[in-house]
């Protein structure tokens, strides 16, 4: 039989309950409202959300990655992993929760990657460090928990609209990387990024079971 659920933490939000449960020593979900937003078992479309924007930059000097959405901590550990040691990553938070579990419970999965010396915490709307800044980031990475899909289409999306991927692209150095985690292909948000002057690849990372999307766009590329 297996071994059922445990609450670990909850906290109230606009969406419903933001849950922690726990399931042996390794195994945790992250939910809310019900609906499963991450799992430790499953988590290869975080890393290659990560990989894809970092593993082109590791023969720059300081380069400067900027992470919407913590998570289980996955999509930073792979950045730092990818990244050399001179880097500095910035990771985005809405809810200081989340990140009490990744310097908590958490912690182990990823070898408590929210105290790496690279990395510096934000508590805050990811979307408003992107719009603060020009030519600022060699890498920006959305791993937040909806990514662009049929709801997000309306002009004045903060993310996925036509506005804020011009903002995007400004806030990016030359020769910036763009990688955007969604759960399932969104055509129209590749026919905006083409639009907003990016390149775009689209990647399914892993083989069998529920495969995500990874975006990668490139500013100046497009075809």
């Amino acid at each position: 039989m297996a071994q059922p659920w445990t609450v670990v933490d909850k906290w109230p939000t606009p969406e419903g309950d933001l849950e922690l449960r726990q399931r042996g020593p390794k195994d945790f979900l992250i939910l809310v409202g019900g609906r499963v937003l991450m799992s430790s078992t499953a988590f290869r479309s975080e890393l290659a959300v990560a990989d894809l924007a970092c593993k082109p930059l590791a023969g720059r000097v300081r380069p400067r990655v900027l992470i919407g959405g913590l998570g289980m901590g996955y999509t930073l550990r792979a950045a730092l992993d990818a990244l050399p040691a001179d880097a500095e990553v910035t990771v985005a938070e809405l809810n200081p929760r989340v990140v009490q579990w990744c310097e908590g419970p958490l912690a182990g999965l990823t070898d408590n990657a929210l105290h790496d010396w690279r990395t510096r915490l934000h508590i805050g709307d990811v979307a408003k460090l992107i719009a603060g800044g020009r030519a600022e980031w060699d890498a920006i990475v959305l791993d937040l928990y909806e990514g662009p899909h049929e709801a997000s289409q309306r002009p004045d999306d903060p993310f996925w609209s036509q506005a804020a991927l011009q903002r995007t692209k400004a806030a990016l150095r030359p020769g910036g990387v763009f990688t955007v985690w969604a759960e399932d292909f969104d055509p129209p948000f590749v026919k905006r990024l083409t639009a907003a002057g990016f390149g775009v690849d689209v990647h399914h990372p892993g083989k069998g079971g529920r495969r995500h999307t990874v975006y990668v766009a490139l500013p100046g590329a497009a075809r």
